[in-house]
């Protein structure tokens, strides 16, 4: 069992930045690909970024390549969404997942744990 609890969410102007965390608990966090995800209301659930367990691979969807970055302290068991120029259609929930792989996937079946989110609120 892996327990993820996400982090920094807020309110934040349009062009604005914040950094999303994720701290994992339980089983070892090396083991696992972590990824980033979001859903606004309505909407389905959208991958965002994906690590690798050593964390020398990322990938990122269309819509946030350039403005957002993902990294991770495998020391800390934490895995981070560095995101910038934040536009209003970035509002939502903001999901970190884990996934057994070595490299991180798109599809959000691939991920047995997720945390509770935390939410992203961009004004105009």
């Amino acid at each position: 069992q892996v327990q993820l609890v996400e982090s920094g969410g807020g309110l934040v102007q349009a062009g604005g930045s914040l950094r999303l965390s994720c701290a994992a608990s339980g089983r070892t966090f090396t083991n696992y690909a972590m990824g980033w995800f979001r859903q606004a209301p309505g909407k389905e659930r959208e991958f965002l970024a994906g690590i690798s367990r050593s964390g020398a691979s990322t990938n990122y969807a269309d819509s946030v390549k350039g403005r957002f970055t993902i990294s991770r302290d495998n020391a800390k068991n934490t895995v981070y969404l560095q995101m910038s120029s934040l536009k209003p259609e970035d509002t939502a929930a903001y999901y970190c997942a884990a996934s057994p792989g070595y490299y991180s996937s798109t599809y959000y079946t691939a991920y047995d744990y997720w945390g509770q989110g935390t939410q992203v609120t961009v004004s105009s």
